[in-house]
């Protein structure tokens, strides 16, 4: 990629008027819940050997982020929301950590919490955690991934903290912290941002999206935007690094149905649709990998509006919207199709065509 191609950066100063920061209610505290998670799981990253060590497990990183990131937006959120808008559907439970067995990990997660809130107990701690436990099943509730691309994060490469509201069966406000994703474009996406910032967006329904400089939610927001492709440019496409994530012979087989020859840039998490939003990709591809797998609202919700919001088209590979009102999983769904407007109808058909939705 080269930041001399035209077709992006697509960002627009947004006068601060402070209507961006006020367009959903909870906007700000999901901000900072996110902003706050991604400082968090940076430093966890950043030593990641040193814990490794310590507590004897090469997965002991990744563990103590997802758990204490959890901790940590769950606190904010009870903080600044009211009652009814506390109900999240998390991806951990502090079940496991209670035992005996997790001592060590356990007094980790507590002291990286303790960072950012000194006076929260150890108690206060498994209790955040625990609160990420709702089914789904109310009118509104948000939905948490701590860690988005676990692999990603083990490698000192991407991952997100991704946070989304829903409403009424609908995604209305995402919050999507990507702490090692270049905000420069004149950089592949695959690799770490040498100035450890990372990127922060946020996305409103019917509102547009946004970017953060300096991942800062205090800073003034860009407007970022998806911009339409023709079939004057080349097709750009993203997909995830783990094989097990995305069917990759059937990528391959949709892609040269459209007559597209490169590879796709590899990156973990739902950065990838960050990465679409803002127009550095045209497409994000993620194709079944078995006819029993259905997709988890938190791998979702938050990219999903970002995208979106910013201009593309985001569907499962029917071409039929995201749904998610079955609780904890993309039910009605099958795979996802996220493209840019004037490649998305090519993609489903070329989806539909190949019989991709019956394998």
């Amino acid at each position: 990629m080269s930041g001399a191609d035209p077709f992006w950066p697509h960002r627009t100063p947004i006068p601060d008027n402070g209507h961006t920061m006020t367009a959903h209610p909870l906007l700000p505290a999901a901000l900072d819940a996110v902003a706050t998670a991604s400082a968090l799981t940076r430093a966890v990253q950043a030593a990641r050997t040193d814990v490794a060590q310590h507590i004897k497990d090469d997965r002991s990183p990744v563990t103590v982020a997802d758990y204490a990131a959890q901790a940590i937006v769950s606190m904010i959120l009870a903080e600044h929301c009211q009652t009814d808008d506390r109900l999240i559907v998390g991806e951990e439970q502090a079940d496991e950590l209670r035992s005996n067995k997790q001592t060590d990990i356990r007094h980790a997660v507590v002291t990286t919490v303790q960072q950012w809130r000194p006076q929260a107990s150890e108690h206060d701690v498994m209790d955040a955690i625990d609160a990420c436990d709702h089914d789904g099943t109310a009118d509104s509730y948000w939905t948490l991934d701590p860690i988005d691309g676990t692999k990603g994060f083990l490698r000192g490469q991407q991952y997100a903290i991704a946070l989304g509201y829903i409403r009424q069966n609908c995604v209305v406000l995402g919050v999507l912290g990507c702490p090692n994703l270049p905000t420069d474009v004149a950089r592949t996406p695959a690799e770490p941002d040498p100035a450890r910032c990372g990127s922060l967006y946020a996305a409103v329904l019917g509102s547009g999206a946004w970017e953060f400089p300096a991942a800062d939610p205090n800073e003034s927001p860009m407007r970022v935007t998806c911009p339409v492709w023709t079939p004057s440019r080349p097709v750009r496409t993203c997909a995830s690094v783990e094989a097990a994530h995305s069917n990759r012979s059937a990528t391959d087989d949709l892609l040269d149905r459209l007559g597209v020859k490169t590879e796709p840039v590899r990156l973990d998490s739902q950065a990838k649709y960050a990465v679409l939003a803002r127009g550095q990709a045209d497409a994000y591809l993620r194709l079944p990998t078995s006819k029993s797998y259905v997709e988890k609202i938190w791998d979702h919700a938050a990219g999903s509006l970002v995208a979106s919001e910013a201009g593309a088209i985001v569907t499962d590979i029917t071409g039929a919207p995201l749904d998610f009102g079955h609780g904890p999983k993309l039910e009605a769904n099958r795979g996802v199709i996220a493209a840019a407007e004037g490649l998305h109808d090519r993609l489903i058909e070329a989806s539909m065509t190949l019989g991709l939705s019956t394998t």
